[in-house]
């Protein structure tokens, strides 16, 4: 369920893409330094919430779990049910590039609605917003031990099968130098299975294999 703000102006920024003020010059603010704030919330309150939640867990496993519970991928997932998409604000070009299914700027508008209904209502109300909607998600993460090294997982996976050694490649960068998005693709005998994003090579390339495994699991 959508949170309902008390300053309605702070989820409006939330949903406002940077390209939407290039067409609409009395727009002044873009939702980049929510998405700051609340990139920094959720680490937070999910660090927290697996801090109770997994008491018999050590250091590495819960930031292995909190890595895969935050990946862009999931955060996408949550954003595009909530239908995040279908309410952001951005240029004709951004939509017609596909903006609104596109899965890195889903994510990054969960994160700035995250740091609006911080600011408007506080960290309690966030932690509640996420415990509907996102932590519900860790639970099939642990179980499947999808929080573990994808890359060396997907490794053993496919060479156990006589398949070769999954290889990744770059498939696009953007941002400048200090906040650049990667697209790492992973491939399998050749074939693309899936792709992952992350703010270096080094996480796309797991998010990309935390993919592929999962999509493997359905087939």
């Amino acid at each position: 369920m959508n949170p309902v703000f008390k300053n309605p102006q702070l989820l409006e920024t939330a949903l406002t893409h940077r390209s939407y003020l290039n067409e609409n010059r009395s727009v002044k603010e873009h939702n980049e330094r929510l998405e700051y704030l609340g990139d920094a919330v959720i680490e937070l309150a999910v660090s927290a919430f697996l801090y109770h939640t997994y008491s018999d867990k050590p250091e590495g496993d819960l930031t292995a779990i909190r890595s895969a519970l935050v990946r862009t991928e999931t955060l996408a997932s949550v954003s595009k049910t909530l239908d995040f998409g279908k309410t952001l604000r951005m240029s004709k070009g951004e939509i017609a590039s596909g903006g609104r299914e596109n899965v890195a700027l889903l994510a990054n508008t969960f994160e700035a609605v995250i740091g609006a209904l911080y600011l408007d209502q506080g960290y309690e109300k966030v932690v509640s917003f996420l415990q509907d909607n996102l932590y519900p998600k860790v639970e099939e993460i642990v179980a499947k031990n999808l929080y573990k090294d994808f890359k060396s997982t997907l490794q053993e996976m496919v060479q156990s099968n006589g398949k070769t050694t999954p290889e990744y490649e770059v498939v696009s960068q953007i941002g400048p130098d200090h906040d650049k998005l990667f697209t790492v693709g992973v491939k399998i005998d050749g074939q693309l299975i899936a792709q992952g994003t992350g703010k270096s090579k080094q996480i796309a390339q797991q998010q990309a294999a935390a993919s592929a495994l999962e999509k493997l699991a359905r087939t």
